[in-house]
């Protein structure tokens, strides 16, 4: 390096310095705050993240309990301490949102004026002709007529090739021509930041006002509890919440691929549960399907999972006489009660997957209906109503099975499997429909943004001999270069045809 290019060196590195040093700290964490790089790096972070809360599962998501029970020690401590496992609900994760909001306010602030003043209220008509030849397209014609006579055709031509804003200018000895369209795509940046505000503003009242639980429901059984499993550092606790109203199940049912098969996931089809929503305003009817949600009050209600207890929604019920006679067939709902032609009584009281003497273990799983039985209250008018007891064939030769109850014996001939509750997913999401206008107007924008460009073309026309100009052309665009070298190729050879 020779003596000069150090002395310059030194002498910008020292103007540097001394520019630095002269800003104050407000202002380097300002300019910091404004700078795209650092909201590309937030953006990062965030997604990093996002990406975190996808590989360990959240607290809110149904079988966390026993995802949690199969971490070690060491990660229930370590994700539990840093709030991996309610992530979109941690502090870091709410600063990385608030600081990258306050990036995109700053930085749009910061070129919005720019933007403006060089695209809208300040268009530059005359530019240096040097500085049309450096252009991403441009060309120089030599062209019969003078100034005066040229400009008008030039308009024309711009105008008939799509780009309507034309404006002409004389300044320095020449005649210029500036054309431009799509003008509005360089508020586009702006746009997006809008959309992703919105965004962020609808996830934040999500976050702060949201709430997600898991609610339990069984056939007549009121509730207005919701129960949510939360981490304290290495430890699960469940939170028990209420909801403005009461929940009561009018009907379960669960459709299964193999009628045979048990009510695993594996064989369901879907769960339906029908409902019914009291509150101040009334009683409203409600359903909610596996892949079809139910919303009211700010209130999302899903098809979470169910409680692996075999019940049956109906059962058909064989009757026999004791004393001979023809055997009667009836089907009853759940807690439905129906009666034989001589007036008796059947009500259906109870159903086991697993049928024992004594009382049932309610932690048993008997969702593969090992040994089926449904209990039944008889009567007949006038007297009282007995327990009888409806079994498969495979126990219908078991002395109780063959007793006689009010003058008949019965027999378990089928049922429609449903487990004993359903538990559905609620979810009380405030900023949905913000997050939902924000993502529209995303959408919308960045195909507005990318699908069309803004164009500007100019022509600096120089009179020579009166006879001849000299022409020289120029144009850009920040987006379908090639459609745009194209459309300027197309323009350049209108003007360069000599018109009769």
């Amino acid at each position: 390096m020779s003596t000069i290019e150090q002395i310059v060196t030194k002498g910008a590195a020292a103007n540097t310095a001394k520019k630095r040093s002269s800003e104050s700290i407000f202002s380097q964490v300002l300019k910091l705050l404004c700078s795209v790089r650092f909201g590309v790096t937030l953006i990062v972070l965030l997604g990093l993240a996002c990406f975190l809360g996808m590989i360990v599962m959240q607290q809110s998501v149904d079988g966390f309990s026993r995802y949690f029970e199969q971490l070690t020690p060491a990660q229930r401590l370590v994700y539990g301490k840093l709030g991996i496992f309610d992530i979109y609900h941690s502090w870091y994760f709410n600063t990385l949102l608030a600081v990258l909001s306050l990036n995109i306010i700053l930085a749009s602030i910061d070129r919005f004026p720019k933007t403006w003043r060089n695209f809208f209220s300040k268009r530059k008509v005359s530019v240096p002709v040097r500085w049309l030849t450096d252009q991403q397209q441009t060309a120089t014609l030599e062209m019969e007529g003078s100034a005066e006579e040229l400009a008008p055709k030039i308009a024309s031509a711009m105008k008939s090739s799509g780009w309507r804003d034309v404006k002409t200018e004389e300044k320095g000895g020449f005649t210029y021509i500036f054309g431009q369209s799509g003008t509005w795509n360089r508020l586009g940046a702006y746009a997006v930041h809008v959309g992703l505000l919105t965004i962020f503003i609808g996830g934040f009242m999500t976050g702060q006002m949201g709430s997600t639980g898991q609610m339990p429901v069984k056939l007549g059984t009121p509730t207005d509890l919701m129960y949510e499993t939360v981490v304290d550092v290495d430890k699960t606790n469940q939170v028990t919440a209420k909801v403005p109203f009461t929940i009561t199940s009018t009907d379960m049912q669960q459709k299964l691929i193999k009628k045979e098969g048990g009510l695993s996931a594996m064989n369901t089809i879907d769960w339906i549960t029908r409902f019914t929503i009291t509150d101040e305003t009334g009683t409203h009817d409600a359903m909610v399907q596996m892949n079809r949600p139910f919303d009211y009050r700010g209130y999302r209600f899903f098809q979470a999972s169910f409680i692996p207890i075999g019940r049956a929604r109906t059962i058909t019920v064989k009757a026999k006489p004791a004393n001979g006679g023809e055997v009667q067939e009836v089907t009853i709902p759940r807690d439905g009660s129906t009666k034989l032609p001589d007036g008796t009584t059947i009500k259906f009281a109870e159903f086991r997957g697993d049928f024992k003497i004594g009382q049932e273990d309610p932690d048993e799983d008997t969702s593969n209906y090992p040994n089926p039985a449904a209990v039944l209250q008889v009567s007949q008018p006038g007297t009282p109503s007995q327990t009888a007891y409806a079994f498969g064939p495979q126990m219908a030769n078991i002395p109780i099975a063959s007793k006689p109850v009010a003058g008949y014996t019965f027999q378990l001939a089928d049922f429609e499997k449903v487990a004993d509750q359903h538990i559905l997913s609620v979810q009380r999401d405030p900023g949905a429909t913000v997050v939902y206008i924000g993502f529209i107007l995303l959408c919308l924008t960045l195909i507005a943004v990318f699908f069309f460009s803004h164009q500007r073309v100019w022509a600096a026309i120089e009179n020579t001999d009166g006879k001849t100009s000299k022409v020289v052309l120029g144009g850009n665009t920040n987006r379908s270069i090639n459609a745009f070298d194209e459309k300027f190729k197309r323009f350049t050879g209108e003007l360069a045809i000599p018109h009769q």
